[in-house]
């Protein structure tokens, strides 16, 4: 007879790990060298092994409120008394329509319908197949095609991977990447743009690279451009004084749908619900997820302009206008949580307070120029970036050395090819930031 569940699991060092397959992940190297959290609250971790870490990422850019806020927590846990799942499809629950409307409400003005997914890379895919259908639904399907930009990051889903633009993520599903993709070049450059504060000066050029792909393409080929108004996965990539803009007034000319994929950048990340707010550049369609919940609960979508969902309020009212949805698209639970977390950082003034916090962790982190093997700094918001030169034929090995360092003393960073990444929640106070910059100067030390 099989042990009960509570008894395999209630000892984390008897854990048998070889069943899972882990997503992103050195799968057999891990195994070897396990790193476990069981619990969470505020701003910290604590390990199997009951260390306390700083979460310095918000977990993966999500927990922007911090871990376990309690009225979240409240919120998921009252849902759960009273309905558990809803069917979304010609039937619903009201905590859905509740926060569409808030997000409608507190969104940009253009924006005045959402759609629900279950996450990131969901999302992304609905915006594209929303931007082809709306081409198609005003009698223009001769738009096929998409355009992404290097270094992009849109999901994994086969939509969202062919206009993203990661290599590793791309090279071994080449002959299965949706046709007619383009992409614009990214706005990384050490050479003009190293240790920039906020956003470069240089690069507002690669803009007109847009206009050199309208030009080979046909602009009546082209559907939507998708891009991150801040470049996360890939780094920590800030837009150039000017490239939205212009980005922007390209699109416009060429009847081009622009979509800002805003699955990091939302809710508070660069001090504002949505980068509009931020940067003064206005997109046809926004993804969103992550910071919806703060983590809590799975769950993600596209805003859409009325003039987006009124191309597809046509024809009888009996027939379904939009063939695309998930089972557990506006989930009860994951909605409740939508609602407390808006509540949450609108009572506590979250957003305010990353406005209060970029400068200071800007300083913080350009204290570390001139530290072994940084080549670069840059951030935006409440994000930033050390770049870190590789080691010779071990690329990525320096910041996964530097990751380790940290998760050992004190502090979860996350790093991506040669590049620590820092976002921690909106909560995080002066002195925690001071912590992890130091902890992260000791292990550049500690592993150069």
């Amino acid at each position: 007879m099989s042990e009960p569940v509570e008894q395999l699991f209630s000892d984390p060092s008897e854990l048998n790990l070889d069943p899972l397959w882990m997503p992103f992940t050195h799968n057999r190297y891990f195994k070897k060298h396990p790193r476990l959290v069981v619990e969470a609250k505020g701003v910290h971790y604590t390990t199997d092994d009951g260390r306390q870490l700083i979460d310095a990422l918000s977990g993966l850019w999500c927990c922007n409120a911090g871990h376990r806020h309690p009225k979240i927590v409240e919120a998921i846990k009252a849902q759960l008394d009273a309905l558990d799942y809803a069917v979304g499809f010609q039937a619903h629950h009201p905590k859905a329509f509740e926060l569409a409307d808030l997000l409608c409400d507190r969104a940009p003005a253009p924006f005045k319908h959402a759609f629900f997914t279950n996450s990131g890379s969901e999302a992304c895919d609905t915006a594209l197949k929303i931007a082809l259908a709306y081409h198609k639904a005003r009698g223009d399907g001769s738009r096929f095609r998409l355009i992404g930009r290097e270094k992009g990051y849109h999901g994994v889903g086969f939509g969202g991977m062919s206009v993203g633009g990661m290599m590793p993520n791309r090279k071994a599903f080449a002959s299965a990447m949706i046709p007619g993709v383009d992409h614009l070049p990214h706005t990384h450059s050490l050479e003009h743009m190293a240790y920039t504060r906020g956003q470069p000066e240089w690069g507002v050029h690669l803009a007109e690279d847009l206009a050199r792909i309208v030009a080979l393409h046909d602009a009546s080929t082209i559907a939507a451009v998708m891009i991150e108004p801040m470049q996360g996965s890939g780094g920590v990539i800030v837009p150039p004084v000017g490239y939205l803009e212009r980005i922007r007034e390209i699109c416009t000319q060429n009847g081009i749908l622009l979509i800002f994929d805003e699955v990091i950048t939302g809710f508070g990340r660069l001090g504002e619900i949505f980068s509009p707010d931020r940067f003064g550049v206005m997109p046809d369609l926004i993804t969103f997820a992550k910071g919806i919940t703060s983590g809590m609960v799975p769950l993600g979508g596209v805003l859409a302009t009325a003039d987006i969902y009124d191309a597809f309020m046509q024809g009888p009212e009996h027939m379904v206008e939009f063939f695309h949805g998930y089972t557990y698209s506006g989930h009860p639970l994951a909605t409740a949580a939508g609602i407390a977390a808006i509540d949450v950082y609108e009572s506590e003034d979250m957003f305010a307070r990353a406005r209060a916090m970029e400068p200071i962790l800007e300083d913080a982190v350009h204290s570390l120029r001139g530290e072994p093997n940084v080549v670069d700094i840059r951030n935006c918001g409440l994000a930033a970036a050390i770049e870190l030169a590789p080691r010779d034929g071990l690329p990525s090995k320096r910041a996964m050395d530097v990751f380790h360092w940290c998760y050992d003393n004190g502090v979860m960073v996350r790093y991506g090819g040669d590049v620590i990444a820092i976002g921690p929640p909106l909560t995080i106070s002066e002195a925690q930031i001071e912590v992890i910059v130091d902890t992260i100067r000791e292990a550049l030390h500690a592993t150069s």
